[in-house]
């Protein structure tokens, strides 16, 4: 490889590493320096590289800008009505006793799709609390399968942003990677269960007494122990430790309240199967899609390229595209979820806020793709492909490795699997790799090792009560643990996708 390409990558990436780390900009900021550091170094005029990178920005946020904001605004809806509360206790009636960690790791991979993982932990901590209360033990066994099952599909299956913005960048197909990461995250989930079972008695005694006392009260009486502000101990995160401390058989309180029934009304529940409808309605109509799209080019023998689709798929190819299945999602989310009383301007300051809390994802993507463009433009993306062309690396291991390396440096798995979406997008198609492997290989490897420099470290360490190394071998461990079990499954996909 071109020694100067070469370091035109290596220093991108750096950019992004000491951006994130080092200052006080965060990874928006990160990713543009980092397009304009690589596209110079390569030899790129600076107009140039302001070109690609804004195309670039462009480009990705049109196809899937939209999308990012929709799923937000659901999740929103799902946390307000009541509605993902619902959910996580049908998961718990329906797994039964003695099977409490299977339906925590459940309700968080369902209550992850839609819903960010440090607001769903929040929701449904009161939940593991409370089983754990009536067990008299196996409380930290219990976060962790919530937190850890929430891990699999917020890093794997859209439209949770990440993934979203991974498919964007490398133009995998929605409905196929929506499909395989719901493989991926149930293949996974045993891998969550054992590990949480495995370590939750070893660290059952590590629990910090603030927390103890709240998960078992009883307990905490028979032994005269005191509270030592252990959880609320952690600094910055003080907040979120304190919240932790909500009494353990709470219902999760809403985001705002729905406003008052009028005299004589009912009491506003929302049941699981509504509560779903707005979750499973555009996913079974992407799918759908996918499906009749794949059917139809069979029956025409175009497997590959460009193809005229008949006429019976177009309905589906409009109610299956992203952008309307996600608007029917949100559509009934509002008015199927929320009382009719709920006041106008209630529903609209929640998507309100829910569009702000999608705003710095969207910008993240939108630079992960420039980003990637540059790459693209300035010729480091070929000269990278053949120089891995040339060694005994399986390609797929490439999105995964940089995944991997940005995850560990800086935390956060959405920076880290587009970033690697970005870095290697360019290459993808000289390497021969299958745009929904690539997607695969970024998602799995941003899922190693959250530690310190992850947000969401802290808000299930601080809720469980687990601190220093007792944190590094419960959170730490079970995510790595998924990490690693992804790799066969990596193995297998490439097989089959040949």
């Amino acid at each position: 490889m071109d020694l100067q390409l070469l370091l035109a990558l290596v220093l991108g990436i750096a950019t992004i590493v000491v951006v994130v780390l080092r200052t006080r900009l965060d990874a928006f900021v990160g990713l543009i320096l980092a397009g304009l550091v690589t596209g110079l170094v390569a030899g790129q005029s600076a107009v140039d590289v302001i070109t690609s990178f804004t195309t670039g920005f462009g480009t990705t946020l049109t196809s899937i800008g939209i999308v990012i904001g929709l799923g937000v605004g659901i999740g929103k809806i799902l946390e307000v009505s009541g509605a993902a509360d619902a959910l996580a206790r049908a998961f718990l009636r329906a797994f039964g006793k003695g099977r409490e960690e299977w339906a925590l790791g459940s309700v968080g991979a369902v209550v992850s799709i839609p819903v960010f993982c440090d607001s769903g932990y929040v929701i449904m901590n009161p939940l593991a609390r409370s089983i754990a209360r009536v067990k008299r033990g196996g409380y930290v066994a219990l976060a962790l399968a919530l937190g850890c099952g929430m891990t699999l599909t917020h890093h794997m299956v859209p439209p949770t942003p990440g993934p979203l913005g991974v498919a964007g960048i490398l133009g995998a197909d929605l409905g196929l990677l929506i499909l395989t990461g719901l493989v991926f995250a149930v293949i996974l989930l045993p891998v969550v269960i054992l590990y949480a079972r495995w370590i939750g008695p070893k660290l059952e005694d590590e629990i910090v007494p603030s927390v103890r006392e709240v998960v078992y009260p009883a307990l905490a009486a028979v032994s005269g122990g005191r509270s030592t502000g252990g959880a609320s101990s952690a600094g910055t995160d003080g907040d979120v430790a304190t919240a932790g401390a909500a009494p353990a058989d709470a219902e999760p309180a809403p985001a705002a309240a729905l406003g008052e029934p009028p005299s004589g009304a009912r009491p506003h529940r929302v049941g699981p199967l509504l509560g779903a409808l707005p979750l499973l309605v555009p996913l079974l109509l992407i799918v759908a899609n996918t499906a009749t799209a794949a059917i139809d080019r069979s029956q025409q023998g175009i497997l590959e390229g460009d193809y005229e689709p008949a006429a019976w798929t177009l309905p589906f190819a409009f109610v299956g595209n992203p952008n309307v299945a996600l608007v029917i999602g949100l559509v009934l989310a509002v008015y199927l979820l929320l009382p009719r009383w709920t006041p106008r301007n209630a529903v609209h300051g929640w998507l309100a806020d829910a569009a702000a809390s999608a705003g710095l994802i969207l910008l993240i993507t939108g630079a992960g793709g420039g980003f990637g463009l540059v790459l693209r433009d300035s010729g480091v993306g070929d000269a990278l492909a053949e120089a891995i062309g040339s060694i005994n690396l399986p390609a797929f291991l490439v999105p995964f490795l940089v995944a991997t390396v940005v995850r560990i440096a800086q935390g956060s798995g959405t920076v880290a699997m587009i970033t690697a979406a970005s870095v290697t997008a360019p290459i993808v198609p000289a390497l021969g790799i299958d745009p929904l492997l690539a997607a695969m290989a970024c998602t799995a490897g941003s899922m190693v090792f959250s530690y310190f420099n992850d947000s969401y470290f802290w808000v299930v360490t601080r809720f469980t009560g687990l601190e220093g190394v007792a944190a590094l071998r419960g959170w730490s461990g079970i995510t790595t643990a998924v990490w690693a079990a992804s790799i066969p499954l990596l193995v297998i996909l490439s097989l089959i996708l040949g």
